[in-house]
């Protein structure tokens, strides 16, 4: 691994410059590591931009020997355009999650080859036959690794951050690593927590249908108090180093394997952020799933899948989460003097177990956060926008949101991760007037 400069066939080598095939191949080809990888010719490298993200370029190149996928910032938001300027100081703050991850979750995040600050690029393994999960999702293919996989990642990502495991003093030059990270978290800030609950130009829904839906969420002061505390916890909780973008469009998967890609909005934040994502994730995947339908039920086996991989996403992780506190708990948090004695250490299982209840209802909020923003915000999913008739989408949106304003206000209601599951069911078989 490398983040040593390299010369670029253009002598502005230490200036930011947005990167074409052309110049991508010369810069490659320049990398004896990287060129080494890719095998053969510089001018036999297939080089394609395949970028379908909202923020960065993405460019696959294939050599005779394997290939490599290069990820370069631009100043901007890609999916809005240069009116929305974006630091290119997250191609560093990447980089830097990706080693830290790779380094507590060996194995589930993709290799880095090289990194250029200047340029802000990463060159990073191919991930080759992978594919990202949403797109598997929508096909209605299911991945019997993944539960395994990142219930792996999010336990030991999410605890040996944590004041847990680390020192005060080393958890502290951690928040301070990712601390300038704060422009991709304003844009959670607003995106997430904001913006679809007030008059924003980049909100959109589907219309006319959720009209009448967007207006009340506008309107509606529970909601807001909800989404306004976790908003706060959001701001000031940094409990463990987060990905802050883990959605299944940051996910690739084979049926044997999963990698975590994608984590240029990583910082010290609330450890349910993470995991309520995913948990958003795969709910929507299940309440869209009638909208890809062909015929009626043919898709059942799938959804039964789904909902029990929410469940088991959350048992999981919980599981392995408890395994590393009751074995590897070398943080300042919880000294053992404190608890010693058979007394002591029951009385810490049931802290344990009542700090990973706290976690769950912020796993539950985050996650019907996740749900409302994708719907009634900027940037949707094609779980929703691929399904061709606005009125079958909607009906699938209106299900989403109806479960997410009752996990997001009625919290009291999801106290076990079966209450979440039994609702997206009902949900399921809701009918909206409109439907």
């Amino acid at each position: 691994m490398s983040s040593q400069r390299r010369p670029l066939a253009d002598p502005r080598q230490d200036e930011y410059r947005i990167l074409h095939e052309a110049d991508l191949r010369d810069y490659l080809a320049g990398l004896p590591e990287v060129a080494a990888r890719l095998g053969g010719a510089p001018a036999s490298w297939s080089v394609g931009e395949v970028g379908d993200g909202n923020l960065n370029l993405v460019f696959i190149v294939k050599g005779t020997a394997a290939g490599v996928a290069v990820k370069q910032a631009l100043p901007y938001v890609r999916l809005v355009g240069e009116s929305w300027p974006l630091p290119l100081s997250r191609s560093h703050y990447e980089y830097l999650a990706l080693t830290h991850q790779a380094r507590l979750a060996p194995g589930l995040v993709p290799d880095v080859l090289h990194h250029n600050e200047a340029l802000a690029l990463v060159v990073m393994e191919l991930l080759e036959p992978h594919i990202i999960m949403r797109k598997g999702l929508v096909a209605g293919t299911t991945y019997p690794r993944f539960v395994d996989d990142i219930t792996t990642f999010l336990a030991r990502t999410l605890f040996l951050s944590s004041d847990l495991a680390v020192s005060a003093a080393e958890k502290k030059e951690g928040i301070a690593a990712f601390a300038g990270n704060h422009a991709l978290c304003k844009i959670t800030e607003d995106l997430i927590f904001t913006d679809p609950y007030r008059v924003a130009e980049q909100n959109r829904w589907t219309q006319p249908w959720l009209d009448a839906t967007a207006a009340a969420f506008r309107e509606d002061l529970d909601l807001h108090v909800a989404v306004s505390r976790l908003k706060l916890k959001f701001l000031n909780a940094p409990e463990a180093l987060i990905h802050g973008d883990l959605h299944t469009g940051s996910i690739m998967v084979t049926e044997g394997e999963t990698k975590v890609i994608d984590p240029e909005f990583a910082f010290y934040g609330p450890m349910g952020f993470d995991i309520g994502a995913v948990i958003a994730n795969l709910l929507m995947a299940y309440l869209a799933s009638a909208g890809h339908e062909r015929s009626p039920g043919e898709r059942r086996a799938f959804e039964t899948w789904v909902l029990e991989t929410v469940e088991n996403v959350w048992s999981d992780f919980a599981r392995e989460f408890l395994d590393l506190w009751r074995t590897q708990a070398e943080g300042d948090a919880y000294p053992r003097t404190l608890f010693e004695g058979d007394a002591g250490a029951a009385r810490l299982e049931a802290e344990r177990q009542a700090y990973m209840a706290r976690l769950f209802e912020d796993t539950v909020g985050f996650s019907a956060a996740k749900i409302i923003r994708r719907i009634l915000g900027l940037a949707h999913n094609i779980d929703f926008e691929s399904i061709e008739d606005p009125k079958r989408r909607v009906v699938c949106e209106a299900r989403s949101l109806r479960l997410a304003r009752a996990m997001m206000v009625e919290a009291a209601s999801f106290p076990t991760i079966s209450t979440v599951t039994k609702a997206a069911r009902e949900a399921r078989n809701w009918q909206p007037d409109f439907a």
